[in-house]
């Protein structure tokens, strides 16, 4: 008995040294690549690296800003992650981002007379279920009719994104001004700023309270196993019982609720207003995301704050260094190119994963059909 903790301890961090070493390799990797291209460019990797770290963490004021971008990240990261875990790709989060904005939005300021602890939970609410009703269309056609959800839910990303375009230049654009964007939200709807002086809100506690929440609902429950198990081989899962469609739908709207409540989040906490320009592409980013972390939630938590950390610090590297601001882009996509093709970091650092990772595989593979990827059992 008094052997077996330290050896289950010790299977615990080797597990997790296992675990961490692609996508931390992945990182070092791809910052070395950007450094060659700062490099080749005329600029000093040396002193741009230095203005990106000052940039998104060397100042109370880059901490904030790394939080603020952190928040979508977070949770945009989660709804890919979750439906990755079902066996489900969902390429729709942008879309369901900015439907879940627009519903906050309205009802932020078209709901009046409430009080703050209800006003500003129900324009949450309103986000999320905005999101999910979107996510939960191709989640439905792909259960019903067997419509693959890539496809569909790319679809819908352009209906979602003309659709609010359209509401925020006509019905629900701002009388009092020529600028396509809706009125501002109420005050009682407002989520508020978690330090004063500082951009960032309550939003970043909620984020990280959501993705304790996701962790808790897929190891810990019934249906988080049914959604891991429908993951792992949908034909095993009905053959034990489990209903595969009703997963499905589940899942997607699910998935859909949480890219809702990013785009809520932004819209009672940051901006107070929904504007066709107020995303920078945190769907599509939420992808690379979740491939970092592992589709875990604690893994795409540190996965967002490292997003959200190079994406603020770009600025101050471009003015020490000149260097074109994309470089940025370019070490997010090798990022993601290393992660995705994890035997690209195999071969590159063979010598140091061959005694740590030869049984590991990654759980979700780009590289394997859509749809059909591995959502392995927690360490």
């Amino acid at each position: 008995m008094s052997d077996s903790r330290p050896r289950a301890a010790q299977r615990l961090l080797s597990a997790t040294i296992r675990t961490i070493a692609v996508p931390v390799l992945a990182v070092f990797t791809a910052l070395i690549i950007g450094a060659l291209i700062i490099w080749v460019t005329g600029g000093d990797p040396i002193t741009g690296y230095i203005g990106l770290f000052e940039g998104s963490l060397g100042k109370t004021r880059s901490l904030s800003e790394t939080a603020v971008a952190a928040t979508p990240y977070i949770l945009a990261g989660l709804a890919v992650a979750l439906g990755f875990r079902g066996g489900l790709f969902n390429i729709g989060v942008e879309g369901q981002i900015f439907i879940g904005s627009i519903c906050a939005v309205y009802a932020g300021y078209a709901i009046t007379g409430l009080p703050w602890i209800i006003h500003m939970p129900l324009a949450f609410l309103a986000g999320c279920l905005g999101g999910a009703i979107t996510a939960g269309i191709p989640g439905f056609l792909k259960a019903k009719t067997g419509a693959h959800e890539v496809i569909t839910t790319i679809m819908i990303n352009y209906i979602a994104i003309f659709f609010t375009n359209w509401l925020v230049t006509g019905p629900l654009q701002d009388p009092r001004t020529i600028v396509p964007q809706t009125k501002p939200i109420l005050p009682s709807a407002q989520l508020p700023s978690l330090f004063a002086g500082y951009r960032v809100s309550w939003g970043i506690v909620v984020a990280l309270g959501v993705a304790i929440l996701i962790y808790w609902l897929l190891w810990k429950t019934v249906l988080g196993f049914e959604i891991r198990t429908v993951g792992a081989n949908a034909d095993a899962a009905r053959y034990a019982g489990i209903k595969v469609e009703r997963n499905i739908v589940i899942t997607m709207m699910l998935s859909g609720a949480l890219a809702g409540a990013a785009g809520a989040i932004e819209v009672i906490g940051l901006n107070r207003y929904f504007s066709p320009s107020f995303s920078i592409g945190y769907g599509f980013d939420s992808i690379a995301v979740a491939v970092l972390g592992k589709n875990h939630p604690f893994g795409v938590v540190i996965s967002a704050f490292i997003f959200g950390a190079l994406n603020t610090g770009a600025g101050l590297m471009q003015l020490r260094t000149q260097a074109p601001i994309f470089i940025i882009s370019i070490v997010q996509a090798l990022i993601l190119m290393f992660v995705a093709a994890d035997e690209i970091i195999r071969r590159l650092y063979g010598r140091i994963l061959s005694r740590e990772l030869p049984e590991v595989q990654a759980e979700i593979s780009l590289s394997q059909s859509w749809g059909s990827g591995v959502a392995g059992e927690e360490e």
